[in-house]
């Protein structure tokens, strides 16, 4: 009896379990029959509006790593720049063709470029797209300083930025002749001419038009899998530079450079001409190390530096020379022509304007005229301390002065001397300072007084 019991226990049990896995089963084929929800597509959008130069680069590269660790559906650049550094540029459009995610190099808003190193980010691009109103092109290789490359040098570098964009735009398909033309002849191009041209994919007036253009776009790469778009209804997450990185690519500008580097400069020479101000001397060497770091990362001309250092130097020699304002002048014509040299450039973005330069050299000159007037008129002014300030002071005798006796001076009754005997109570004058005595004299206009009667 007992037997039969657990033999049907285990029956049981048996039928359980296989009803359990039935049902089991049966939700899985039911979750699998069912469509599968929505995923929330991604797309990542950054702004680039300066040169390019590595504070760009870092924010890019890692804004880059960010959105295919999202997983987004495409990454858009927009992109307003006059150029910038080759190297920089290089190493974004490596990033940007070794990224998982489609990127898209828009040139917006209207009026924007995308200029010598930014065609290069257009033609890298998978999409390439513009706003009208937009231009890009202009992308012949130039020197550190903007000049012409010429010799075997030059024709090196054109013949590597050539075949480097051919490399680019035959890779997305675009028309790599005219982008040939951009690099070796500065051919610039239209939002419209490049359209019709080739050289770009999308004409979009913002980006919500954008990513409805975008939407159904196939994406193909070497080696991967054809992609295609889905960004009408992607949801768009922005990526922001740091508060530094936002600082450092502030300052790594052309006039801010200059800025600092003139106040640096004023910040020390007041520190010099005025030991012990402190505070001149703290802000300009700030100052100068900021400039420092923005000359670092821009195209600059080490002779304009030189000469503003050299105007620099013949403003401290002022203080010590006396050149009736000739080192003055010097320095200035020093200081203006070294702005000009500074960051020249085939691009005006990337050199200071001809107006900053004009301020900053009339405000030069001012401070300078100030701080030199000043310690002029301090060499010059009689000294207020110690004996030698005591000299031509006024004071009133105390007692009948002669070989010796006291006079009140400054609030204090000193010993004092005269060649003549000179009455208590009587104005004098010190002549001349003796250890702790004063040889005084009457004042002028006074005369001495001999039993009550004049003489």
């Amino acid at each position: 009896m007992r037997s039969s019991f657990f033999t049907r226990g285990s029956s049981v049990s048996r039928l359980l379990a296989a009803f359990g896995l039935l049902l089991a089963g049966t939700l899985l084929w039911a979750a699998d029959s069912e469509p599968a929800a929505d995923v929330e597509r991604v797309v990542v959008l950054v702004r680039v509006d300066s040169i390019i130069h590595p504070v760009a680069e870092e924010f890019l590269v890692d804004s880059l790593a960010r959105a295919d660790d999202l997983g987004a559906e495409a990454f858009v650049l927009e992109l307003s720049t006059p150029g910038g550094l080759l190297t920089s540029t290089r190493n974004i459009f490596t990033a940007m063709l070794e990224a998982e995610t489609p990127v898209v190099v828009f040139v917006s808003p209207r009026g924007s470029q995308a200029a010598s190193a930014g065609f290069f980010l257009l033609m890298a691009a998978d999409v390439a797209a513009m706003a009208p109103g937009t231009n890009t092109g202009a992308a012949h290789p130039v020197g550190g300083q903007g000049e012409e490359i010429e010799g075997p040098m030059g024709e090196k570098v054109e013949k590597d930025a050539a075949a480097t964009i051919r490399s680019l735009a035959t890779r997305s398909g675009r028309n790599a002749e005219l982008a040939e033309e951009a690099v070796l002849e500065s051919r610039s191009f239209t939002a419209d001419e490049a359209l019709e041209s080739g050289l770009v994919d999308i004409l979009a007036a913002n980006l919500q038009e954008l990513l409805q253009e975008l939407d159904g776009t196939e994406v193909s790469r070497e080696g991967r899998d054809t992609v295609v778009l889905q960004t009408a209804s992607a949801r768009v997450e922005r990526l922001e530079m740091s508060g530094f990185q936002k600082f450092l690519s502030t300052i790594a500008h052309p006039n801010i450079a200059y800025i600092l580097m003139t106040l640096g400069g004023l910040g020390l020479y007041f520190e010099l001409s005025n030991p012990g101000a402190v505070l001149p001397g703290v802000v300009g060497g700030i100052c100068l190390i900021l400039a420092f770091f923005a000359l670092s990362v821009l195209p600059v001309n080490y002779a304009g530096v030189a000469l503003i250092i050299l105007a620099m130097i013949f403003f401290i020699a002022e203080i010590k020379v006396t050149s009736y304002g000739l080192l003055t002048v010097a320095g200035v014509i020093s200081l203006i022509l070294g702005s000009l040299m500074l960051f020249k450039s085939a691009d005006p973005a990337i050199r200071v304007s001809l107006e900053l330069i004009i301020s900053m050299a009339v405000f030069t000159l001012v401070v300078v005229t100030f701080l030199v007037s000043m310690v002029i008129r301090s060499h010059r002014a009689q000294v207020a301390t110690g004996a030698e300030g005591l000299l031509h002071k006024h004071g009133v005798t105390r007692t009948q002065v002669g070989r010796r006796g006291k006079v009140f001076v400054h609030g204090e009754i000193w010993n004092a001397s005269a060649d003549e005997e000179i009455p208590a109570g009587s104005p004098v004058e010190i002549v001349s300072v003796d250890g702790l005595t004063l040889r005084v004299r009457l004042e002028t206009g006074q005369t001495l007084q001999s039993n009550g009667e004049g003489t």
